[in-house]
């Protein structure tokens, strides 16, 4: 197939691309500058210089191609995570720039689309497992991962097929938050959103990467992209602990966390989310079954890049 994938050089676009070639699918991204251009070239994918809210340049670059991947996003730091100004350029990523991919994508005639989305919207459910017919939250951080679904949904109305990923939490080579966790673990502090007995749905940048290349397949629709098995906050903290070599580890926030309100909901609540239908419907299955394998290789990938 051809691909086009906008957010190539991304947390998760960094492992669908390779993902993708490896499969391979003729593969072009888009780039914004010279320098993720040629790194995209020595993937093997050929680049294209075009903003993602340039419609008329989009529609030209799409033509021809099977598919439209987009995982562009504009995360802001971790230590701006609760600024709610520090999300801005990626809320106009997710909502204007996933409805110009869109609009581009049916002028041009693609009859596929797969929009990136998350798990964090969904409503608490405490211990109980959550599928995809579970109601989702509106609040603040979430308005533009609903725009960027109802984008991917519009399309599926006009005749194509939109697929939603709902990806649970990143952490991995490539994913910015990852090293910098790891490293206030070796200090003896780690992350913990929350409650400690609630739950936490997450993956592996390289199994999100893997479940792109799934995606092209699928039928229409919305699907979970998580671990097999999600854990406690406090087994995730101890997972993180142990990747770092740490035998105790000083949580933090922990439930203080919650004093933030809407600007730390995505990460508070608990979600037990479920992969079933998308492993079902994809073959797809992750290498790391939790977070306790994952950050494990994540701490050994770390360690040998810095080697």
């Amino acid at each position: 197939m051809k691909v086009f994938v906008a957010g190539g050089t991304g947390a998760i676009g960094g492992h669908a691309v390779p993902a993708l070639v490896r499969s391979g699918h003729q593969v072009t991204a888009l780039a914004r500058t010279p320098e993720k251009a040629a790194l995209l070239s020595k993937l093997g994918v050929r680049p294209v210089m075009a903003s993602i809210f340039d419609r008329a340049a989009l529609k030209d670059a799409f033509v021809g191609h099977h598919a439209v991947v987009n995982l562009a996003t504009a995360i802001p730091p971790t230590m701006k995570f609760m600024q709610p100004k520090a999300w801005a350029d990626n809320n106009r990523v997710r909502a204007e720039g996933s409805a110009a991919i869109v609009d581009a994508a049916v002028q041009a005639g693609v009859p596929r689309v797969v929009q990136e989305s998350v798990s964090m919207i969904y409503r608490d459910r405490g211990d109980v497992w959550i599928d995809e017919d579970w109601p989702t939250d509106n609040f603040p951080m979430a308005h533009a991962n609903h725009a960027a679904e109802a984008s991917a949904n519009r399309f599926s109305t006009a005749g194509g097929v939109g697929v939603v990923l709902r990806f649970g939490w990143f952490y991995g080579p490539g994913a910015r938050h990852s090293e910098q966790f790891l490293a206030l673990a070796r200090r003896g502090i780690c992350i913990m959103m929350g409650p400690p007995n609630s739950y936490v749905s997450s993956i592996h940048v390289g199994d999100g990467g893997a479940a792109v290349a799934a995606a092209l397949t699928i039928p229409a629709g919305t699907y979970n992209i998580v671990e097999d098995e999600p854990l406690t906050k406090r087994a995730y903290a101890d997972a993180l602990a142990a990747a770092a070599g740490r035998r105790v580890c000083l949580r933090f926030p922990g439930g203080l966390a919650l004093l933030l309100r809407d600007r730390s909901t995505s990460l508070t609540r608990s979600l037990r989310v479920s992969n079933a239908r998308f492993r079902a419907a994809s073959g797809w299955a992750p290498m790391y079954p939790s977070a306790r394998q994952g950050w494990m290789a994540t701490a050994e990938a770390l360690e040998r890049r810095q080697a």
